[in-house]
């Protein structure tokens, strides 16, 4: 491809670039929220133990923390497209294992599964950022959270599948639970083969042929390149400080959050409605907190998400067991909340690395994001058998406190806005140039 293409043909590419991850997101998406609310039934069931109901979706965060920084590696070296198909191939085999693991009652079987289906929640994450490798500075935003949007159609729709994927295993005579990780595995090769087919011409090559100056070729280690920008621009260490807290709240509380309706006898197509509730509140709003933080900055639409998740947590601590509008608008709220500070934060990591270290930086942020998350989820289960679902609210409170110290260090670090000339779409970006933008 010609390194001078008109703006206007840039501006084509992005377009058809958003248009397809909108639609790979929706079908990737399906694939992996059918099995949230089934996940830590089945983990019980198998265990026989409510202590050990997190293992499931801990251990497929946990994968996704690793297959974030794999498929980072492998984007860095092939592009956007061969990371996306591969993250969803890879998660669709994680989703036929734990259908297996159900058959067999295999509690490690299930573990393995889940790891493996967490590449595809790599995947999906990471085509936030493919979406804004070709994006202006002003849409930066909107771009990464348009993306983010387009899991709501699969993402809310997953989870109420639970119903029809619960008869399905009755004809096919496997356990009900498995169900869901059946039809998840059909959703991810649908998406494979969309992405691998229309991902074209792939994002983040086009940006690297478009930058005026050629990037220099990666010296070192993925981590080590990634450390050293991150050392470099405190803006940046804090918005992957916010992404990761944000995340660990909101998968402790998400996974438990199962348990604590059926304890009340909620039956499991109220739980999957509460947690497709949560999911709207995750996905459907992520392009009006783009177009926020395009406008009002980064750092403030990060403390605003603060604020959101504590709301959230003030809800579903006091919600009885069961299901109850305390717990339903709790669960909103703490997707609302996640959804402010991944789309600021996101946006911030993006547009403050350099093309060169772009896909280290990401990969690793998102890497953290997932092991601080799998943490959370793991300590969540022992929190909630010891004392109690309201406790955990409690514990993921401190978490906040990150978020709300990431949004501060972000705003104090932000210098006003000199109003540089635009650099040209995909050249390298000056981190300490861009430590402004955001500023609220």
């Amino acid at each position: 491809m010609n390194s001078r293409l008109e703006s206007e043909q840039v501006r084509r590419i992005q377009r058809r670039t958003v248009r397809v991850l909108v639609v790979g997101q929706a079908l990737g998406a399906v694939g992996i929220t059918i099995g949230i609310a089934t996940a830590s039934l089945l983990a019980r069931d198998i265990s026989g133990s409510e202590g050990q109901a997190g293992l499931a979706q801990t251990s497929q965060v946990l994968g996704a923390a690793f297959a974030s920084y794999l498929l980072a590696r492998l984007m860095a070296a092939r592009g956007r497209r061969l990371g996306q198909v591969t993250g969803l191939l890879i998660g669709a085999s994680g989703a036929m294992l734990a259908v297996v693991a159900g058959v067999l009652d295999s509690m490690g079987l299930l573990l393995v599964g889940a790891a493996l289906l967490g590449a595809t929640t790599a995947a999906n994450s990471g085509a936030r950022y493919a979406a804004t490798d070709l994006a202006p500075d002003a849409t930066r935003a909107k771009a990464l959270g348009t993306v983010v949007w387009a899991t709501t159609v699969g993402a809310v729709l997953g989870p109420n599948l639970t119903g029809p994927a619960a008869a399905l295993s009755r004809r096919l005579d496997i356990p009900e639970l498995t169900g869901p990780f059946a039809l998840g595995a059909l959703s991810m090769l649908l998406a494979a083969a969309f992405l691998g087919v229309f991902l074209r011409p792939d994002p983040l090559l086009t940006a690297r042929e478009l930058a005026p100056e050629q990037p220099r070729v990666p010296a070192g280690r993925s981590w080590q390149r990634a450390w050293q920008v991150v050392r470099a621009t405190p803006a940046l260490a804090a918005a992957i400080g916010a992404l990761a807290s944000a995340h660990a709240v909101m998968v402790a509380v998400m996974i438990m959050t199962p348990l604590h309706m059926e304890h009340g006898g909620a039956a499991l197509d109220l739980v999957g409605f509460v947690i497709s509730v949560h999911v709207l509140g995750m996905y459907a709003f992520s392009p009006l907190a783009g177009i926020a933080a395009d406008r009002a900055g980064r750092p403030a639409v990060l403390l605003a998400g603060a604020v959101v998740l504590l709301l959230a947590l003030l809800l579903c601590g006091r919600a009885p067991e069961g299901h109850s509008a305390g717990i339903t608008v709790g669960l909103f709220l703490l997707g609302l909340g996640w959804s402010l500070v991944t789309v600021a934060a996101s946006t911030m990591i993006a547009e403050l690395t350099p093309l060169d270290a772009r896909t280290d930086v990401q990969g690793a942020a998102d890497m953290a994001m997932g092991l601080m998350a799998a943490a959370a989820g793991a300590l969540a289960g022992v929190v909630v058998g010891a004392w109690g679902y309201p406790a955990l609210n409690v514990f993921a409170a401190f978490l906040t406190a990150g978020v709300v110290g990431a949004g501060l260090v972000a705003r104090r670090v932000a210098s006003p806005p000199a109003a540089p000339p635009a650099a040209p779409i995909g050249a390298p970006l000056d981190p300490s140039a861009t430590r402004g933008r955001g500023k609220s």
